[in-house]
């Protein structure tokens, strides 16, 4: 899982400048952070009354500590001598001051240009979110709740976005600083740090542990997060059923109890971040108990003088301040990858319904379609179409009737290829649909199901949707055939108007009519009509049937019919059920047949006539 959060840095690609200087000025300041450790040494000897005689200039400056260190204690000595020892502690109060500032200036402007990456890659992170979204086949969402698919799109990356900065100083600023300040140390007396090493060693440990525990809490809490918006989401979209079975009390109480598991969740969550702060801190002073006890031995025994000895402790804390700070990055970072596994979940998943290599390009449909043996499952063993059998010749419309779960809608979703058939194969021009661009076979369908499909936008792009260079014309002219020109100019802002989330500003029967106009001014030469008018009253489904029959002039039509009355001058008419066609023939041929057909249109003709008496 940790490795799947390095992962997300990949996305750091497109940021390699702004990368690349936050990483130069977190090492400037932290240069000017080890600097500031010997700086304070010449202060508190001068303040200690601790002067040493240099009778000698030092070498030639090098870069090196022993030579940078020697000419600066000749150069403040000669300061002392000369100008007196206020001067001179004025002179290292002002060098001091201007190294803190160079190291907080470094610090801030790594900041400033990591802003942009982090902010960057989670806004990268979404989109490719979101356009994995789009390619996924229509099978891998019916396995997900929608609920946690948003979490793991909002929330999930927002966590990610989090750990990104911290991951940053994690493994660069920090590691940087305690090596420097280690450096140091080590330096002035190896042993000591030897010393401290292994009790830093230790407290590493124990902090650790905490870290693996706050990660495997965090990946469930991400997860009942999901749960809870899913159950959220599915509260707004029946909210109408709900009230309807006075049912507020029972949702209440399950989303009261979901709520509660992730208080629960969070919680010890928080209760285990908020741990390692005092923690850390507590092995920090008990270390530097530790250290000031040990320490003072080497002072007894003159193996350190009292300033350096001091300088030692400020380099010790500079130490124990970024392993401080790394502890939190590290757990903020144990969270990203929580988060980052859950979204990689999405970016990983298979695209299964893709263009071959070598897909063919089409450009109209000029012969029909024909299934050839087709079989489905969505489950291994579970079929659910077979041994399908079907001719639809150009321009004919063909019927789909029979019970629900006969396989209507699934023989419909084939033919754009939402799903590919597990047996058989589906032709289109002698052309298996396999071997046809996706993008070319959907841009030859046009798809009405009976729940209209929209967005929260204007009417104008809601008819206009996913089409390009298409005129104000074009647009009224689809909506008139549509029967929507006339409620479309009744309403307040005409074609601008905005129709609400899913066209809830809108009747039934408009929000209908409205993706008919869009069908109409896509002009499709492949028509599928799933159930179209099933939810419409009288009047509705009149003004929509009409403009259904508009629609279908001169176009190959498939149509899966719930009123029997709306298909009876079909071309062809196909009674399925269980998976399998048991009758077809035109309506006249399959009344005179006496079988299932005859049977259903029987069956709803007395229902509608006792709708009449009643």
């Amino acid at each position: 899982m940790f490795r799947r959060f390095l992962d997300t840095l990949r996305y750091a690609r497109p940021y390699r400048t702004q990368l690349i200087l936050g990483v130069v000025f977190n090492v400037l300041s932290v240069v000017f952070s080890v600097i500031s450790i010997p700086a304070i040494i010449p202060f508190l000897r001068i303040l200690f009354g601790q002067k040493r005689e240099v009778s000698a200039p030092p070498p030639e400056w090098a870069w090196e500590v022993e030579s940078i260190l020697a000419n600066i204690n000749y150069e403040i000595t000669v300061m002392v001598a000369e100008r007196g020892e206020s001067t001179a502690l004025l002179y290292i109060c002002g060098g001091i001051v201007l190294i803190y500032f160079l190291k907080n200036l470094f610090r801030y402007l790594a900041q400033y240009v990591m802003a942009d990456v982090r902010n960057g890659i989670s806004r990268d992170i979404r989109n490719r979110l979101y356009d994995k979204m789009l390619r996924l086949p229509v099978s891998w969402f019916t396995e997900q709740r929608k609920g946690d698919l948003l979490s793991r799109a909002t929330s999930d990356v927002q966590e990610v976005e989090y750990s990104i900065l911290s991951s940053i100083e994690a493994y660069i600023k920090e590691p940087l600083s305690i090596l420097g300040a280690l450096a140091i140390m080590l330096y002035m007396s190896p042993s000591l740090t030897a010393f401290v090493f292994g009790l830093i060693v230790v407290s590493g440990l124990l902090i650790g542990n905490i870290g693996k525990s706050l990660k495997r809490r965090s990946r469930g809490a991400q997860e009942r997060l999901g749960q809870l918006i899913s159950q959220l989401e599915e509260t707004l979209g029946g909210m109408r059923v709900i009230k309807a079975f006075n049912a507020e009390g029972y949702q209440s109480g399950k989303y009261r109890q979901e709520n509660d598991r992730y208080r629960r969740e969070m919680t010890q969550i928080i209760r285990q971040r908020d741990l390692a702060s005092p923690f850390s801190e507590f092995m920090g002073v008990a270390v530097a108990a530790l250290l000031l006890w040990y320490g003072a031995q080497y002072v007894f025994a003159g193996e350190l003088d009292g300033a350096a000895f001091i300088a030692y402790l400020f380099a010790f804390f500079n130490v124990l301040t970024p392993a401080k700070s790394f502890s939190g990055a590290y757990f903020k970072v144990q969270k990203g990858a929580a988060a980052a596994e859950r979204v990689a979940q999405i970016l990983d998943a298979p695209e299964i319904i893709t263009d071959k290599p070598d897909a063919r390009p089409i450009s109209g449909l000029h012969e029909g379609i024909r299934f050839e043996g087709v079989g489905f499952e969505y489950l291994p063993g579970i079929p659910v179409l077979q041994g399908i059998d079907l001719e639809i010749p150009r321009g004919q419309v063909v019927a789909l009737v029979g019970a629900s779960g006969a396989g209507k809608s699934t023989m419909a979703d084939l033919l754009p290829r939402f799903y590919d058939v597990t047996e058989g194969r589906i032709l289109l021009d002698g052309i298996d649909l396999r071997d046809i661009r996706l993008h070319d076979l959907r841009s030859l369908t046009g798809i009405v199901t009976q729940e209209a499909i929209l967005f929260n936008d204007t009417i104008y792009n809601n008819i206009v949707f996913g089409l390009e260079g298409v005129t104000q014309a074009q647009v009224e002219s689809a909506a008139r055939i549509a029967n929507a020109h006339d409620f479309i100019m009744a309403s307040e802002s005409g074609y601008r108007t905005v129709i609400g989330d899913r066209g809830s500003r809108l009747s039934g029967g408009q929000r209908q009519r409205l993706t008919i106009a869009r069908a109409i001014l896509k002009n499709p030469p492949l028509l599928i009509l799933d159930e179209a008018t099933a939810a419409l009253d009288s009047e509705s489904e009149r003004l929509v049937q009409d403009a259904l029959e508009q629609l279908m002039q001169q176009r190959t039509s498939l149509v899966i019919a719930h009123r029997l009355s709306t298909i009876q001058n079909a071309d062809l008419i196909v009674v399925m059920s269980q998976g399998r066609i048991i009758e077809q023939g035109t309506h006249t041929e399959l009344m005179a047949h006496n079988g299932d057909y005859r049977r259903l249109v029987e069956i709803q003709m007395i229902g509608t006539s006792a709708g009449s008496v009643t």
